[in-house]
């Protein structure tokens, strides 16, 4: 066996190994617990659009002087936060206290690669009826004739 081929190919296949790779980024947020809500909605906005972009977001509620003594105030800030891009992300670290902080990380949802979807033969049709609450409904395929064309 040739070393400098061996030594090439185990070059190639780890060149190729870290082009499917992707750095995870973690963006970072800081927040007040008495923060207005257009600001908040401002703060809101950027979460969303660094979810979108795939990156993590860390989440830190700053508390001083006497908002040390309600972190209820923080931990409720960051649920909202957490509902308001729940169709984004999702919380992978819940909310803890760590001295003067509060910290919290929301994650992208993970994407379905696109060149692999269904086509339409294979989706399921979903029903109206029945399927939420867990029963079995069966489903008729109708054919309708075609009507044949007139010659006027």
């Amino acid at each position: 066996m040739d070393y400098g081929k061996f030594k090439y190919e185990s070059a190639v296949k780890a060149r190729e190994s870290r082009k499917n790779q992707t750095q995870t980024i973690v963006k970072e947020i800081k927040l007040r617990p008495k923060i207005d809500p257009h600001d908040y909605g401002t703060k809101k906005g950027h979460v969303e659009r660094f979810l979108k972009a795939g990156d993590k977001v860390k989440v830190t509620i700053m508390f001083r002087g006497r908002e040390q003594s309600r972190p209820e105030l923080g931990f409720r800030l960051l649920q909202k936060l957490a509902d308001d891009v729940t169709e984004l992300g999702f919380v992978e670290a819940q909310p803890k206290q760590d001295g003067r902080n509060m910290i919290m990380v929301i994650g992208p949802h993970r994407r379905k690669p696109e060149g692999k979807q269904p086509g339409p033969q294979a989706r399921p049709v979903p029903s109206q009826r029945g399927e939420a609450a867990g029963e079995a409904v069966a489903e008729t395929a109708v054919e309708t004739p075609t009507p044949a064309p007139t010659d006027t």
